[in-house]
């Protein structure tokens, strides 16, 4: 019984760390061609301007709705939420599911590796 339940946290450790690393694995560079898709409406160079949505320049690490000039919904002003690897694998897969009343209207990336991509990307923005 004890042998279970040692092979059982091990487990469950060994799952915890996957889960823990999983979104280190992105390709920046892939995901910048994903970015593509996103740039329509953002842009991500320091400086540059808002578009139809905020520049995401600096957006990792960064609290939600923190962006100079831009006019964000009531929703994603009363979100707070912190983009780090989580939120931002949230987020990239239902923007809405999220945050409910968001102004951002694309339906996500279905891929887990391509929003893995843009993620390993968006921490390159700094």
């Amino acid at each position: 019984m004890k042998s279970i339940f040692i092979l059982l946290s091990l487990s469950l450790m060994a799952a915890v760390s996957l889960v823990n690393t999983s979104f280190a694995e992105g390709n920046a560079a892939n995901g910048q061609k994903v970015f593509k898709r996103c740039g329509i409406c953002h842009s991500s160079t320091k400086g540059a301007r808002n578009r139809i949505g905020p520049n995401l320049f600096g957006v990792y690490g960064r609290k939600s709705a923190q962006v100079a000039g831009y006019r964000y919904s009531k929703a994603m002003k009363a979100a707070d939420l912190t983009w780090d690897d989580a939120t931002l694998n949230t987020w990239l897969t239902k923007p809405r599911g999220l945050v409910k009343r968001t102004k951002m209207t694309f339906a996500g990336l279905r891929r887990a590796n391509q929003r893995a991509d843009v993620i390993a990307y968006l921490k390159t923005l700094k």
